[in-house]
């Protein structure tokens, strides 16, 4: 059963917005300062101008492959089956631990307010949030925006209320830790950019995903980025270092300093929101990861269940949810730094199948966005992510390690027997080798998913386009020996003789010319008989002279039909005539690599139907 597509631009900002407004802006400024005093501001840009990287890979990726589990399904398409395992799972768990930071971070602030143990509040968040998704993710979206806008409210005025009152002496001295600290404090903060994945997972759905995903993406990430910059000011410029040392409240504790009690609770009140926002959509993107590698039949196909009362996926949620609460008995800077390192190295797989999609020239590799400045921002992603990764510790390359072990072992015990997958990367070598090592079903699956993304419901051309002849001829001809060919398949349709047809095609030449553009001709005659049309389309790269005209022809579309389908006949020629109005047409036509590839040029044109 596939899932619905209910969420909007806003849904999709406020997902992504939400679940990077919590932890790494509640919790993380007083750790951080520890690391590297205030230069820790700087950290925090250095990992937002990373994550900028990715999230314009993941942005252009995610366009062109709108599917459930988003950073997998596009990691498995470039890399293949095992390393798409790997990466699903490790992502699913750092997701997952993500979420628990967020609950454990709630937590805290609601014993702030409440005086129970923390991880029962934080169980009880959780099972809260488990049931709000498994009942539909209209209404889990919708609570997302409520949220978001309650949390940039209040932050506009902390930050508006608190600008004056920041003392330059707080920033002295700037750093505490050395240069390198700052590296690897944004290291341990890029956790808080973590959410720009989660929206990706939910790609399937979105409404109109080649559009809204991109641009949800980086609108969310350029208010997040203003968002941190402002309140980290003000909190660093309003507290002590003693306090900064100490404290997992620290914006609570710098508004009660120019606020009053009343900021503090405010501000708690607000931190709570913002936790709950990240929590619900940790549970929302992290449980899309089982979903995706269940259909991949990569893990037991339980977890591609889908609801037919509500369309969530409830066994991939409800798995979710149990590692969650397990993950809330973990030591919480263990939590930060497994999640952080496991995130870095998704970013850094963004970058690498940006890529490896591009450079394979796969034809129906088809991004409604594409990332800018390709593939220098892609290559300077990689670089820093790897950085980041040496910069962050052992620690964290142990828990990397552990994680990718745990799935490759999944993938050697279970999904190896039962999965063939066609990768990007045999492409790739392909190209280098000039060796058949692709059955080009990877572009079948392309195919579909562009139909699916831009709604393409087929019409009458396209089936007949789907069955018709697409001949590939590689030497120049003239149009008489063009129509002999022509002609020896559209007979078998008809009652009459290739002979005939040959002569109906030349007189209509004669008559009026039908190249209509350079390079493009569309032949047609009409034949005796009823409820009879036909198509066929060649190629020729060196070009058939056609009579009239002298000009050489790339691209013929022959058409045949009876008198009574003469309105067809008109709507042919228009949806022949959008496709060609593409101005890539021409470039795409030429390089396209077989039949087939031919076929889809026609096929998924974005015309009107």
């Amino acid at each position: 059963m596939k899932l619905k597509k209910e969420l909007t631009l806003l849904d999709v900002f406020s997902i992504t917005a939400g679940a990077m407004m919590s932890a790494g802006l509640f919790l993380l400024p007083g750790m951080a300062y520890l690391k590297t005093g205030p230069a820790a501001l700087v950290s925090y840009l250095l990992a937002g101008v990373l994550a900028t990287a990715g999230m314009l890979s993941q942005a252009e990726l995610t366009s062109a492959m709108p599917k459930a589990g988003g950073t997998y399904f596009y990691v498995t398409r470039s890399m293949g089956s095992a390393v798409g395992t790997v990466y699903g799972l490790i992502t699913f768990l750092a997701l997952s631990l993500k979420s628990a930071f967020a609950l454990f971070g709630m937590a805290a602030f609601t014993n702030f307010l409440i005086d129970v143990d923390i991880r029962l509040i934080a169980i009880l968040l959780c099972v809260l949030f488990l049931v709000l998704n498994l009942v539909g993710v209209k209404g889990a979206g919708r609570v997302q925006v409520v949220l978001v806008i309650v949390i940039l409210a209040v932050l506009a005025v902390y930050s508006f209320m608190g600008v004056p009152q920041v003392k330059a002496s707080r920033f002295e001295p700037f750093m505490t830790g050395g240069a390198g600290s700052i590296l690897a404090t944004a290291g341990f903060v890029f956790v808080s950019y973590g959410g720009l994945l989660k929206v990706a997972s939910l790609a399937e759905e979105v409404k109109e995903p080649g559009r809204v995903l991109p641009l949800g993406m980086i609108l969310s990430l350029l208010a997040v980025a203003v968002v941190y910059s402002a309140v980290i000011f003000v909190t660093y410029g309003v507290l002590d270092s003693d306090t900064l040392g100490k404290t997992l409240t620290p914006v609570s504790d710098a508004a009660e300093v120019f606020m009053g009690k009343w900021g503090a609770v405010l501000l708690s009140l607000t931190a709570i929101l913002a936790f709950s926002s990240a929590a619900n959509a940790a549970i929302m993107g992290a449980s899309r990861y089982p979903l995706a590698l269940s259909r991949d039949s990569l893990i037991p196909g339980l977890f591609s269940r889908v609801n037919g009362k509500f369309n969530t996926p409830h066994y991939a949620l409800l798995a979710t949810g149990v590692f969650m609460m397990g993950a809330l008995f973990l030591n919480l800077d263990a939590i930060v730094k497994a999640a952080s390192s496991v995130l870095i190295l998704t970013y850094l797989f963004s970058c690498l199948a940006n890529i490896i999609m591009r450079e394979s020239r796969i034809q129906n590799y088809q991004p409604a966005f594409k990332a800018p400045l390709y593939p220098w921002i892609q290559i300077a992603g990689v670089i820093g992510f790897c950085l980041l990764l040496i910069e962050i510790g052992s620690e964290a390359w142990l828990v990397g390690g552990a994680l990718s072990l745990v799935g490759l072992l999944v993938y050697m015990l279970y999904g190896r027997r039962r999965v063939k997958r066609e990768y990007a990367l045999l492409h790739c070598i392909e190209r280098i080798t000039a060796k058949e090592l692709t059955t080009h079903s990877l572009e079948e699956e392309l195919k579909e998913i562009i139909r699916e993304r831009d709604d393409i419901v087929k019409d009458r051309f396209d089936s007949l386009v789907e069955k018709c002849t697409v001949l590939d001829i590689d030497e120049p001809m003239s149009a008489e020996s063009f129509f002999k060919i022509v002609a020896d398949h559209l007979a078998q349709g008809v009652d009459m003789g290739p002979a005939e047809l040959v002569k109906l095609y030349l007189e209509r030449e004669k008559e009026n010319d039908t190249v209509i553009a350079k390079g493009l001709a569309i032949p047609h005659i009409v034949v005796p008989g009823e409820k009879t049309f036909n198509v066929l389309i060649a190629r020729c790269r060196p070009g058939v002279l056609f009579l009239e005209s002298a000009s050489r022809v790339n691209a013929a579309f022959v058409l045949m039909g009876s008198s009574d389908e003469r309105n067809f006949h008109l709507r042919a020629l228009a949806a022949i005539a959008q496709i060609a109005m593409d101005p890539h047409f021409e470039k795409k036509w030429m390089s396209a690599k077989s039949v087939e590839a031919l076929r889809d040029i026609v096929l998924l044109n974005p015309r009107k139907r």
